[in-house]
C-alpha cells in the first residue's frame, strides 16, 4: 500500500539521486577502511534513512511494507555496507520494539533510533542455535525486579556499534522449546554486556558483525518485551516474517546495479570486431538476469501488498527470501562472467557485490531452511501433517 503515490514517487527520485551521487562515490573508500564514515552516516540520518519503518509518532516515516520494499530496492543499489548501517534500525533492530514494545519502551528508544542517534541490533543466533532458533541457551533468570542474562550470541550485525540490543533468552529452563524463550531490550552500557572483535568476513566490508557476550548482565524487569515471559520466539518470528520480505527487496537492488554495469561493459567492450553484447550467448545472460530481477520484484511487491492488507504471508515471505537471494547470487555469477577478467579484479564493483551478496543466502534463514518451511506449509495447506 502506497499512501501518497505522487509524494512517494518524489521521495524515491530523491533517494535514487542521493544513492548515486552521495553513496556510490564512497564505495571503494568504505571497503578499504571497513567503515562507513561518520559524515556519511550523518548525511544518511539527515535523509531520514534510519526511520523508514518506525511509526511517525516516534519520529519515523511509518512506511507501509510496500513503501519499505520500494525504498529498499533503491538504497541497495550501492554497496551493501550503506544499507546495513541503517538496516537494523529499519528492520530487525527496531521491529520487535515497534510491534510488541510497551509505550514507555517506545518513547525511550524509538525517537533516537529514527534519527540515527541510536543503532539497534537483533541478538538471536548462538553458536549452537542458528537455523534451530528455539534451541538457544542464553539464559535470563528472574531476580527480584531484574533479570540476569548469561550466554553468547554470534554473527550479530551492527553489534560492535549498537547502543540497543534486542535479545532472545531462555527464561524457563524447564521448557527446552520455543515456549521457554523471552525477549529483552538491553542497553550497551549495561554491566556484563560486551561485544567481541568484529569478524574478518568474505564480503560486506564496512558492515561490522561480532559476537555478543552476557556475563551476569542484570537488566530491569521492565526490559522484557511483550509484557510477559515466553513470548520471545513468537516475537522473533513476527520480526523475521516482515524482515524476510524486506531482505528480499534488498537482494533486488544489487542485482539491478550489477546488470546495469554488465550492460554498460558489454555494450562498449569489443572482441572480434564487435561489442561483446552483440554475441547471442552474452545476450542470453542479459535476458536471464533481467527476467529474474523482474520476477523477484513482482513477487516481493505482491507479498508486501498482501501483508499490508492483513493477509498471513508467512509462506510467501519465505518464498520471497529464498527466491530473491538465490536470484541475486545467480545474477552476480553471470555478471562476473560477462565482465571476464575484469570481473575478477578486486575493488571492481561487480567483484565486490559477488562477495557481498553471498551472505544473503545464509542469514535470516538459509535457503535450505526456507525450502523446508515452504514445503511443510504446502503440505499443510493441502491437508497433510507430515512429521519429521
Amino acid at each position: 500500500m502506497i499512501r501518497d503515490a505522487q509524494g512517494f514517487e518524489i521521495f524515491l527520485e530523491k533517494l535514487r539521486n542521493f544513492v548515486r551521487t552521495r553513496l556510490v562515490p564512497h564505495e571503494a573508500s568504505v571497503a578499504d577502511a571497513d567503515e562507513v564514515p561518520a559524515e556519511v552516516v550523518a548525511e544518511m540520518a539527515a535523509q531520514g534513512m534510519f526511520g523508514y519503518s518506525i511509526p511517525q509518532a516516534y519520529g519515523g516515516a511509518g512506511m507501509t511494507t510496500e513503501e519499505l520494499v520500494l525504498a529498499a530496492i533503491e538504497i541497495s543499489q550501492c554497496s551493501v555496507a550503506f544499507r546495513a548501517r541503517v538496516g537494523t534500525n529499519t528492520g530487525i533492530g527496531s521491529e520487535a520494539l515497534v510491534i510488541e514494545g510497551s509505550e514507555a519502551q517506545k518513547q525511550r528508544y524509538l525517537p533516537d533510533m529514527a534519527n540515527g542517534r541510536l543503532t539497534g541490533c537483533f541478538a538471536l543466533t548462538e553458536p549452537e542455535a542458528g537455523s534451530d532458533a528455539a534451541a538457544l541457551k542464553t539464559s535470563a533468570r528472574r531476580d527480584g525486579d531484574s533479570y540476569i542474562l548469561n550466554g553468547t550470541k554470534c554473527f550479530i550485525t551492527n553489534a560492535p556499534i549498537a547502543g540497543l540490543f534486542t535479545v532472545m533468552a531462555r527464561t524457563d529452563p524447564a521448557n527446552p522449546g520455543a515456549g521457554g524463550v523471552s525477549a529483552f531490550l538491553v542497553e550497551r552500557d549495561t554491566p556484563g554486556l560486551t561485544t567481541g572483535k568484529p569478524y574478518q568476513k568474505m564480503g560486506q566490508a564496512g558492515s561490522p558483525v561480532s559476537e555478543v557476550h552476557f556475563d551476569n548482565c542484570r537488566v530491569p524487569a521492565a526490559s522484557l518485551i511483550g509484557g510477559e515471559e515466553g513470548r520471545g520466539f513468537k516475537i522473533a518470528m513476527k520480526v523475521l516474517n516482515k524482515q524476510r520480505i524486506h531482505l528480499a527487496a534488498l537482494c533486488i537492488g544489487p542485482a539491478i546495479r550489477m546488470l546495469e554495469d554488465a550492460v554498460q561493459y558489454t555494450a562498449t567492450r569489443k572482441q572480434f570486431g564487435q561489442p561483446v553484447g552483440a554475441f547471442q550467448l552474452v545476450q542470453a545472460l542479459i535476458a536471464d538476469c533481467q527476467t529474474e530481477i523482474h520476477a523477484a520484484r513482482a513477487l516481493v511487491l505482491d507479498t508486501a501488498r498482501k501483508r499490508d492488507a492483513g493477509i498471513d504471508v508467512t509462506m510467501e515471505a519465505s518464498i520471497c527470501k529464498y527466491f530473491a537471494s538465490e536470484m541475486c547470487g545467480r545474477v552476480a555469477d553471470r555478471c562476473v562472467q560477462m565482465l571476464g577478467g575484469y570481473g575478477f579484479i578486486a575493488d571492481n564493483s561487480t567483484e565486490r557485490f559477488y562477495r557481498d551478496v553471498r551472505l544473503f543466502r545464509l542469514y535470516e534463514g538459509t535457503s535450505q531452511i526456507h525450502q523446508i518451511n515452504i514445503a511443510k506449509r504446502t503440505f499443510s495447506q493441502a491437508g497433510y501433517d507430515l512429521k519429521g
